[in-house]
């Protein structure tokens, strides 16, 4: 089995790191190589450029794809989408010049819209009833407002501080993205294919996950229980030859400070704190 992953640029080494944690460790995959074994025998990655990996995955040069999911909308080819890996997220956007009367989705209508994402921006606007010609560009998007190309403009936005550099206002949301894993529809139900996705599945459940184990006198388990209920409850083990008991659980990073807190309050001790590498749920 294939999977395509992105060859270079910001989502290179989250992918490839993701991998990894999910214990599918590469080898042989040297920089500028086209393709890594890994340690399963049964699955190779193919290095490709993001674009590219929508149709990689369609044409079957690979099974699998992970990549941004504006990609594939904009390739326009059927896959399956197995998993948000809950990386690389940003915003596809229609933005205005500031000074432009331009203040709804409408008011473009018999305008042009100059874009890096000619099918993602066309569907926009034929959903939005509203007729518009689309510009391809293939850079500095956010300067063809300013230099009478274009009306308005379909752009990617993290947080949308190149726009207001540039001068631009958001006029509406066209599209959330984030990486995600893609499938073709024929390879969905295969073995192989359900391993990965709960392995890289798996990673992303632990982020952000803390395993907790202590001690705590025996009549106070239900107050420790109330501070950390855990996945289903917590485990608890008898400590032989005392009144104690050995609690464990799994709880949100966040809640951590907190619950160590409310521990010692209900007389927990010798409270340990892990991270979580993997977690099948």
């Amino acid at each position: 089995m294939r999977i395509a992953v992105p060859n270079k640029g910001r989502l290179h080494e989250p992918t490839v790191d993701l991998l990894e944690r999910a214990g599918l460790h590469l080898v042989d995959g040297a920089d500028r190589k086209l393709y890594a074994n890994t340690v399963d025998p049964d699955v190779t990655v193919l290095f490709a450029r993001t674009s590219d990996i929508p149709e990689y995955v369609a044409d079957g040069a690979a099974d699998l794809g992970i990549t941004g999911y504006d990609q594939v909308r904009e390739s326009d080819v059927t896959l399956e989408e197995m998993l948000d890996l809950d990386y690389g997220t940003c915003r596809i956007v229609l933005a205005a010049p500031e000074e432009s009367a331009v203040e709804t989705v409408a008011d473009f209508a018999g305008g042009t819209v100059a874009t890096e994402f000619p099918e993602i921006t066309r569907d926009f606007f034929d959903d939005a009833g509203v007729d518009v010609d689309v510009v391809e560009v293939s850079g500095a998007t956010e300067l063809t407002p300013h230099v009478d190309m274009a009306d308005g403009i379909v752009d990617i936005t993290s947080t949308g501080t190149t726009l207001r550099m540039n001068r631009l206002e958001i006029i509406d949301e066209v599209l959330e993205s984030s990486v995600r894993l893609f499938a073709r529809p024929d390879v969905v139900e295969n073995e192989k294919v359900g391993h990965v996705s709960t392995a890289l599945s798996s990673v992303i459940a632990a982020d952000n996950q803390r395993y907790i184990m202590l001690n705590a006198p025996e009549n106070n388990l239900e107050k420790v229980r109330d501070v950390i209920p855990g996945m289903g409850g917590p485990t608890v083990m008898d400590i032989a030859g005392t009144d104690q008991v050995a609690v464990h659980a799994v709880v949100e990073e966040a809640e951590v400070f907190e619950a160590i807190t409310d521990l010692k309050a209900v007389g927990a001790t010798d409270i340990l704190v892990t991270e979580i590498e993997r977690l099948v749920e």
